[in-house]
């Protein structure tokens, strides 16, 4: 049975919330309070409504409360942000997740039942300052403050060495979860595989560490 997702908020952000999962096969409800937004989605969503999701009664008419998930992507309006995420909490949606503009919005709405908080801009930031301080990274995905899963790519340093050679678990207290070789990914690679330049290697561990790891293995440039 396909899943039911009401995206709130219809500007570039939740746009694309939209037509990924419509693209996805979901079933989509498409909520803006500006009529021509929703004029805009009306043929990407499975249904599209003009609505004031501040309002209890309004949320309850659209039949919210039957939804899987509900996707709060309000823009620069955070009171009408809050607002939402507290009448989707009474009304019982079982997942919110909720577009944040800072860090104090982000602690109002975990305290009002957002099940899900999310810095779109932010993480974006964070990811395109790792590219491009370093052309070894290729993707970066934060975990929390200290932990996360970073695509790097191989260069000479590695090439032609195994993981054991290597011993980056013991050496940097890094795990390689998969590597990218052309079109194949190996999820589970063997410790005696030789790595070759040009592989992608993705690796889970503590930020301090990756960052060791990536210069003293991976970034070609300082020898």
């Amino acid at each position: 049975m396909k899943k039911q997702f009401a995206v709130i908020g219809l500007g570039r952000f939740g746009g694309s919330i939209c037509r990924e999962l419509n693209e996805l096969g979901m079933e989509v409800l498409a909520i803006d309070i500006h009529e021509e937004k929703v004029n805009e989605y009306a043929s990407v969503a499975t249904h599209a409504a003009v609505a004031d999701t501040t309002d209890e009664n309004t949320l309850r008419s659209l039949g919210i409360r039957n939804f899987d998930h509900v996707i709060v992507a309000i823009g620069d309006n955070i009171q009408a942000s809050i607002l939402t995420t507290l009448m989707l909490g009474e009304v019982g949606v079982p997942h919110i997740t909720v577009k944040a503009q800072n860090d104090y919005h982000e602690k109002v709405l975990n305290k009002i039942g957002a099940h899900k908080v999310v810095h779109p801009e932010r993480d974006m930031g964070i990811r395109i300052a790792h590219n491009i301080v370093s052309k070894n990274v290729l993707d970066y995905l934060e975990l929390s403050d200290e932990y996360s899963i970073v695509e790097l790519i191989a260069g000479r340093r590695v090439d032609g060495h195994s993981l054991i050679d290597l011993d980056i678990r013991a050496q940097y207290g890094c795990n390689i979860m998969a590597v990218k070789r052309e079109e194949e990914i190996d999820v589970s690679p063997k410790a005696d595989e030789s790595l070759q330049s040009g592989d992608i290697l993705i690796v889970i561990g503590a930020d301090r560490d990756i960052t060791r790891m990536e210069q003293e293995l991976f970034n070609d440039d300082s020898d």
